[in-house]
């Protein structure tokens, strides 16, 4: 794997200085039919930290996104071009097995989205569908411990059978990411994860995403420039495609290197 290294010169991406990286993009591009989504995006993740990506709606953060775990193979005029690494190992590798990718790259959608089971079935269905656990007894402390680091135990640990549906919007998704890391994923994907919630709900999502990343590389696409400032260690600006600079968030924020940024950052461009 090549380490995680920074550009030196002035008109380039700044890329990511992770010291633990656990995913590499190098070169990507995605073309939807003719049309070139993204272009030649560069960009490290690293363990333990969260890296957000930022820029105005159609910029391709959320497709850069989907290209990490490969959901755009459910796009039929998606086209994929360049490298993605997983532990040094090119994601799109023939042999790849995309289930147990998605096993080790988890995603959280902008929607919350529980399966029509029960709570205790929801967050059990990564594990059982794996194979991670043998017995009862072992399944029930899976659920409990992923509850538990979802922030949403003490809430729901009286009502286990009752459906996931029947939860606050901000439980959902709270259950989402207890399901998401029921499987313990390498990475955490989460897209505009709490645009459908209200302030509180996600104000206890923001929490969560601070508390995960002791666990986990989480990736978040966001919206939100003050959501991105609180919970990211580093932060990059996609625009029109191009991935224009990635670095520090304190530095992003107040400091930019490229005058886009600086542009989307101070409200000059949207």
């Amino acid at each position: 794997m090549n380490d995680a290294r920074q550009t030196t010169e002035p008109d380039a991406p700044l890329l990511a200085t992770a010291n633990n990286t656990v995913m590499t993009a190098r070169d990507v591009s995605v073309f939807y039919g003719d049309k070139r989504a993204i272009k030649d995006v560069t960009l490290d993740i690293g363990r333990n930290q969260v890296l957000a990506l930022i820029g105005a709606s159609g910029c391709g953060k959320s497709t850069f996104l989907r290209c990490l775990n490969r959901m755009n193979d459910t796009i039929a005029s998606a086209r994929v071009e360049g490298l993605i690494t997983l532990d040094g190992k090119d994601i799109y590798a023939p042999k790849q097995d995309v289930a147990q990718l998605r096993a080790r790259v988890g995603i959280v959608f902008q929607k919350p989205t529980p399966f029509p089971h029960s709570i205790y079935d929801n967050v059990a269905y990564g594990p059982r569908i794996h194979g991670l656990t043998r017995y009862r007894a072992d399944l029930d402390d899976l659920v409990r411990l992923s509850l538990e680091r979802a922030g949403l135990w003490d809430e729901v640990k009286d009502r286990l059978s009752q459906a996931g549906t029947s939860l606050s919007g901000g439980q959902q998704q709270r259950l989402c990411i207890a399901r998401t890391i029921a499987v313990n994923p390498e990475v955490i994907l989460m897209d505009e994860p709490t645009s459908a919630l209200d302030p509180i709900a996600s104000a206890k999502v923001e929490d969560l995403i601070d508390e995960l990343r002791q666990n986990f590389a989480i990736v978040v696409v966001t919206h939100n420039m003050q959501q991105a400032a609180r919970v990211s260690q580093l932060t990059a600006y996609f625009h029109m495609g191009d991935l224009v600079e990635v670095g520090p968030t304190d530095m992003i924020f107040t400091n930019p290197r490229q005058k886009l940024t600086e542009d989307y950052i101070t409200g000059r461009i949207g």
